[in-house]
């Protein structure tokens, strides 16, 4: 077991990378496993949902197990109907690439309809299923976007192997994805800068509240938050 560990370190490290610039999200098929790895200017989108942990302390497995497979096929409906490619799901986390000329734009509105479905949606329909279930726990989640380069390659071994995304944008959305309060819904500057007015703005008001958090060099970086709601 170890020297063929030791050798596929080795052909790794070794192995010369071969980069292409991508239009459009990759399959996994599409990139070679062997230091194969795609170039891609894209939009990543995160949809977390909250304490599914403590609620399966809570109530049986089944129950956690319905609320989780909710969530996440609520999300993933949404985010293929404004043409976000899923390409990861992690026990209650969906992710999701966009690309495009408008794919900030897309993103966002995503956001706010999965908002708008757990608000209109699921809360309602869990309360009715389950009629003391609002008593422990209610339904909640985070979403976090942001947008910019990232190399998307292959990793595991044959047979299981899946893509992987290196780069800013996808760090930072699966970060943001975890701030789970009173505004799930968080984007990065260059997402708000990127997107249409048509997804920031309604009758004139804006529905983003920009907020500046220390970072971990010191300085300031700016984010905007919702809890809008936008029916899909």
């Amino acid at each position: 077991m170890y020297p063929s560990i030791q050798q596929s370190v080795q052909d790794i490290l070794n192995t010369d990378w071969n980069i292409t610039n991508g239009t459009v999200v990759p399959k996994t098929e599409d990139i070679v496993l062997k230091n194969g790895g795609r170039l891609v200017d894209a939009t990543y989108l995160y949809a977390d949902l909250a304490g599914s942990s403590k609620l399966a302390k809570t109530v049986y497995k089944e129950v956690t197990a319905a609320v989780i497979r909710a969530y996440i096929n609520t999300a993933s409906r949404i985010l293929r109907n404004y043409a976000g490619e899923i390409r990861s799901f992690d026990g209650d986390r969906v992710m999701a690439i966009f690309m495009g000329a408008d794919k900030e734009t897309r993103a966002v509105r995503a956001a706010l309809a999965i908002n708008w479905a757990v608000v209109e949606v699921l809360r309602p329909a869990m309360a009715k299923r389950w009629t003391s279930f609002e008593s422990y726990y209610t339904i909640n989640h985070g979403i976090g976007i942001d947008t910019g380069e990232a190399l998307i390659v292959r990793g595991g071994v044959r047979d299981n192997n899946d893509l992987i995304s290196v780069g800013e944008a996808p760090n930072q959305a699966a970060k943001l994805s975890e701030i789970r309060d009173a505004y799930p819904l968080t984007i990065t500057k260059a997402v708000y800068e990127a997107m249409s007015n048509d997804v920031a703005f309604y009758d004139g008001k804006p529905f983003w509240t920009q907020s500046n958090v220390r970072n971990e060099s010191g300085g300031l970086t700016t984010r905007f938050r919702s809890n809008t709601i936008w029916e899909i």
